[in-house]
């Protein structure tokens, strides 16, 4: 049996090539009914009248209390499709609103409980939609850590953030990327201040606020007010935060994981670097598993465990290499690679 650190993907990840993922893979068709429900009772299209859409609109799908109810859903099917006979997860970790999912996948939340978070997260996000985020890259094509152009253009962040009406931060340390969040202002100033590479980035993330900064200080007094403490239990398995934070099982505090979700998650930078460097020298596994929607958020676990140095990855031919031999990656989005984690080998 090989040992597995689950990863869960968070927003930018269900898109048009992922329209129709519920209905191919969510294996609860009675589960996936009462998360309908949920939307139905807030007023919002279900997420399976939104998967089984005739065709992909960006300003629909992407907006966040659409997203990340779709999001969660595929995640935690994913999940659910895991063959533990022959996988045994050992860890549990997520990106930004993934860790929602994450929260499920782990048994702090039942997976009711988890959707509802999820989609009032959302929700609140977009409603205030306060502030909008960019994303920006240290690393080289190659993959290659580069800490002192990573230093260099945090220093630009904090130079920017200084200045009168500008805010900017760090929202995703993201494997080889930054993750910016702020006001028009401080996003505006990045961009002008940086080259622009790959013909595409700096890139603004469209309908995202200011994710992990204190300018979502509002959405998270509101989710305090919404969520209550009793959503939240104890994790059956290992699951590590945004800050690289091991909440245990049978010695984590209920109370104190929903302070923190509902707190420095929302309003502090999200370390998703760190927690993949953590799962992978804590945990050891033999594999880390991203579930889906979406194949593309496979480059920044990638990405991470190269900054880790793990088995010896210094760059992207290093992971390469590896994965050709006995992979170390399994994206459950990805037609090829799922089989090899659920009963359908």
């Amino acid at each position: 049996m090989k040992t597995a650190v689950l990863v869960c993907p968070g927003r930018g990840t269900y898109n048009k090539a992922e329209l129709g993922y519920l209905r191919q893979h969510f294996p609860d068709p009675i589960l996936l009914a009462e998360f309908d429900a949920v939307r139905i009772s807030a007023g919002q299209d279900t997420v399976t009248a939104l998967d089984s859409a005739a065709r992909f609109s960006a300003s629909r799908f992407g907006r966040g209390d659409n997203a990340s109810a779709l999001i969660y859903a595929a995640t935690l099917g994913d999940f659910l499709s895991i063959d533990q006979s022959k996988i045994k997860i050992v860890a549990v970790t997520g990106n930004s609103m993934g860790w929602y999912s994450a929260l499920s996948c782990a048994g702090a939340m039942t997976p009711l409980a988890g959707f509802e978070l999820a989609n009032t997260m959302g929700t609140l996000m977009q409603e205030a939609l306060i502030g909008g985020q960019l994303i920006y890259p240290f690393a080289g094509n190659d993959w290659r850590p580069n800490p002192e152009r990573k230093a260099k253009l945090l220093a630009l962040v904090s130079e920017i953030d200084a200045q009168p009406d500008h805010a900017l931060a760090l929202s995703i340390d993201l494997g080889g990327m930054l993750v910016l969040a702020g006001n028009e202002a401080g996003l505006k100033s990045f961009e002008e201040a940086v080259p622009r590479i790959q013909d595409r980035f700096p890139m603004r993330m469209d309908n995202h606020a200011a994710f992990h900064t204190k300018l979502q200080s509002r959405v998270a007094e509101l989710a305090r007010a919404r969520i209550g403490a009793t959503c939240f239990d104890h994790p059956q398995l290992p699951l590590i935060d945004g800050r690289g934070a091991i909440w245990w099982p049978g010695s984590s505090d209920a109370r104190n994981l929903r302070d923190y979700t509902l707190g420095h998650q929302v309003t502090q930078s999200y370390n998703f670097t760190r927690a993949v460097i953590i799962a992978a020298r804590e945990f050891a596994p033999d594999i880390f598993i991203v579930t889906g929607p979406g194949a593309i958020f496979g480059g920044a676990v990638a990405q991470s465990l190269i900054l880790a140095n793990w088995r010896g990855m210094g760059n992207k031919t290093d992971f390469r290499d590896l994965q050709a031999r006995a992979p170390v990656l399994v994206s459950m989005g990805v037609k090829t690679q799922r089989p090899s984690v659920t009963d359908c080998e």
